[in-house]
């Protein structure tokens, strides 16, 4: 090839976007595709089969509970051994998970239990998986780069989630959940075998004498002396909760009723993915000094999706605030995600996750139990009403916390220098020793 066709080759990822960020981000397109769709076809298999709002809670519950079982122990493991491994066996439990959740639909009447337990199989896989995967993403990009990267990722894995929950919705109304939850199960192959192919150096080596616990504790230490980190993560511990119950119990229950069925509310749940496409691509150019001030604003929109199923909106109002809450919820997660990435050092990135990921999600699976006997007691439209209220409280309380209103973003230092004493001192005042 002469260097005059080099010239003229047009080049198809940016200079800091190389072979590990791609592959995670092609993996990332993929699995969303998939699961974006088996979310809405998990809800309707339970409801195809005779089961009620509150066996729908259950089975969302089953999902999550894992999460807050084992997010600890997969992000100490993460920070152990290599982290692709652990996201590619990650995978493949996902996926015969799944499968075998498909397989149970298709063949007809599904029990209660036995959907539960392959829900909780999936999800103990995703509590392996994620604090793995922040951390590998993280270590893809240079700090410099770190906005763009985390925005141009999340826009790509958010797009696929607008067709895999259009397409799901769509296909479940067509051909019924089983097909769909299939579709998933083959997802989970693909993306595993793309993350098998990451470049991945050795591990680092630890001092003698480290354990399991040793590591969760350090990680203990690093959560518990950053106020800014534990109370974003109390904030939404409460989030976290009342929107997943909203969207997997409430949603599909009003779209049945009220919005003519999971077509519907596939459509709405895409509008979501829009939105947040729309709040990566400001993010890509946006780069708001106030990192976490900004994030914590933009935290307020998540109760309009609630308030929209209380009224009940039409089709295309909920449409409306879906987007609008997905643009704002991926403002905050860029802000977020830049933050971590600025404060936590790398070699322990996976075990600070680990308890981000434990104390969003520690309040879910009791929230989504609960749901079907709230709506019992309360009523549908007052419960969703408190979902509303309760994101707006705990959002506001956050604002309170000196260091959400302060912590501001700082230049990307170059590499072999010493940070600035500035830089120096922010970190030395929420490190111990």
């Amino acid at each position: 090839m002469s260097p005059r066709t080099v010239l003229r080759t047009p080049r198809r990822r940016p200079a800091w976007a190389g072979r590990n960020y791609s592959l995670l981000t092609g993996a990332a397109v993929v699995t969303n595709l998939g699961s974006h769709g088996a979310l809405i076809a998990a809800s309707f298999a339970v409801l195809e089969a005779g089961g009620s709002g509150a066996d729908v809670g259950l089975v969302a519950a089953a999902r999550t509970l894992p999460l807050v079982l084992f997010l600890l122990v997969g992000g100490a493991l993460a920070d152990r051994l290599p982290r692709h491994r652990v996201m590619v066996a990650a995978n493949a439990l996902n996926c015969v998970s799944q499968a075998a959740f498909a397989a149970l639909v298709l063949a007809g009447d599904p029990k209660l239990w036995q959907m539960m337990l392959l829900t909780a199989l999936c999800g103990t896989g995703t509590a392996f998986f994620n604090p793995a995967a922040e951390g590998m993403l993280l270590s893809s990009v240079s700090g410099e780069h770190a906005n763009r990267a985390f925005a141009l990722f999340r826009m790509a894995m958010n797009g696929a989630g607008i067709g895999g929950a259009a397409l799901g919705g769509a296909l479940i109304a067509a051909i019924g959940p089983g097909w769909v939850l299939a579709v998933d199960a083959a997802a989970f192959a693909v993306a595993g075998a793309l993350r098998a192919f990451l470049d991945v150096g050795p591990t680092a080596e630890r001092p003698p004498g480290g354990g399991l616990l040793a590591d969760l504790r350090e990680g203990w230490v690093e959560f518990r002396t950053r106020p800014w980190l534990w109370s974003i993560v109390l904030q939404f511990s409460v989030v976290v909760a009342v929107v997943g119950a909203a969207e997997a119990v409430y949603g599909p229950l009003v779209a049945r009723e009220r919005l003519g069925g999971p077509a519907p509310w596939g459509v709405a749940l895409a509008f979501f993915g829009a939105g947040t496409i729309a709040g990566a691509v400001l993010m890509m150019v946006w780069k708001p000094r106030r990192l976490l001030l900004v994030g914590t604003l933009c935290v307020f929109p998540l109760a309009l999706p609630s308030a929209g199923l209380a009224v009940p909106l039409p089709v295309w109002g909920l449409c409306a605030v879906m987007f609008v809450s997905g643009a704002a919820i991926e403002v905050f997660g860029v802000n977020w995600m830049t933050t971590m990435h600025q404060e936590i050092p790398e070699e322990k990135f996976s075990r600070v996750s680990a308890y981000d990921w434990f104390g969003s999600v520690s309040m879910l699976p009791l929230a989504t139990a609960l749901a079907g006997p709230a709506e019992a007691a309360f009523g549908r439209t007052q419960a969703l009403w408190g979902c509303a209220g309760l994101v707006v409280a705990a959002t506001a309380l956050v604002l309170f916390v000196p260091e959400v209103r302060r912590i501001t973003r700082r230049p990307a230092p170059v590499k072999g220098s010493a940070p600035a004493p500035a830089e120096a001192d922010a970190h030395t005042a929420v490190t111990p020793g």
